[in-house]
């Protein structure tokens, strides 16, 4: 899928996008083969802007913000191809010097599990700090004192006396926070929030959510969301892309694929989410899993698994239509 579509803000003329994915291309080197973890990922996002990116466990949305950060361990990992615009500045030719710049500082990213991104051996003083001075090139103390302001931006508890405490001894929740703040102490223009509420209970979850919602309004960032949770994405983003077997299947507003979705895989997805007044004995759920992508079915990805698959499905690899002014499908059934 290479087409995307402008940015509102591009659209009416007043700013280009912060962030512009031109078919991104990202694979693995394996014993058994080449693995196309990312296969033409395409999208654009604004300044002030929530981007949920949604799908199964195994289609790409991890490698793909990896990749955005340049992340991606190599060996095995490649980018092969694309381009990443943030700012105008394509990210993939810039030199790895320049890139520990904007790393951290103007871009920034959450990881799934906060204990697992957090050093043990270190306060959280320590962390956050570490990142000013090296990004910022204040001095130690100075540094912590932004280091507490930050905790205190993230609605952390008694901002200054965590900064002497050590991540084991917060509860999940406040580690979420910790996270986010040594995320955001460069106030950076981008943040990739990579499942920023796993593990967490549903209140805690709400917590964090509504907070990074807040700090979009309050700071301006653009956010990608990586999610399984399509009510987080309804409740959340402004726009959304699907994606499947390293390729997005579906992009566009929000409301509008929820209104109208259209690709057989999005229709599957909004179908099986459960609800409180349906009687069914059983949950409606996507027959069969992710393909293998060491050897992916020919055609569109989904054919196997689609109630509506045809011949021409398991011979033509789609490209992205347009359906409406913010809405792309990569379907045959719409070509």
């Amino acid at each position: 899928m290479t087409a995307i579509i402008p940015s509102t803000l591009a659209m009416g003329g007043l700013a280009p996008p912060l962030l512009q994915v031109h078919d991104l291309r990202t694979h693995f080197e394996t014993y058994a083969g080449t693995v196309v973890a990312v296969d033409g990922v395409s999208f654009a996002l604004d300044r002030g802007e929530i981007l949920g990116l949604v799908g199964e466990t195994g289609c790409g949305k991890s490698v793909t913000a990896l990749s955005l950060m340049r992340l991606v361990p190599d060996p095995p990992g490649r980018i092969v191809g694309g381009r990443v615009l943030f700012d105008g500045q394509d990210l993939l030719a810039l030199p790895e010097r320049a890139m520990e710049g904007i790393r951290g500082r103007r871009m920034a990213m959450v990881y799934q599990e906060p204990m697992a991104a957090l050093n043990p051996v270190f306060t959280v003083g320590d962390l956050i700090a570490e990142v000013i001075v090296h990004h910022r090139g204040v001095r130690r103390h100075g540094a912590l004192d932004e280091a507490a302001e930050a905790l205190r931006l993230v609605g952390m508890p008694d901002p200054v006396g965590t900064l002497g405490r050590y991540p084991h001894e917060l509860s999940g929740g406040m580690r979420q926070r910790a996270v986010l703040a040594l995320a955001l102490a460069c106030r950076p223009d981008l943040l990739i929030a990579d499942e920023p509420t796993t593990a967490l209970d549903v209140t805690i979850q709400a917590q964090i959510l509504r907070l990074i919602r807040d700090l979009r309004d309050r700071l301006g960032l653009g956010v990608i969301l990586i999610t399984h949770d399509l009510g987080v994405v309804a409740q959340l983003c402004d726009r959304m892309a699907v994606m499947y077997a390293g390729a997005i299947a579906e992009y566009g507003a929000v409301r509008e694929i929820f209104r109208r979705p259209q690709h057989p895989y999005t229709q599957g997805l909004l179908a099986a989410i459960p609800r409180v007044h349906d009687l069914r004995d059983r949950l409606q759920a996507i027959e069969g899993t992710v393909p293998n992508l060491l050897d992916p079915p020919s055609g569109c990805r989904f054919h196997p698994r689609c109630p509506q698959a045809r011949e021409a499905c398991r011979r033509e690899r789609p490209r992205a239509i347009a359906t409406a002014p913010d809405h792309q499908v990569a379907c045959v059934l719409y070509q």
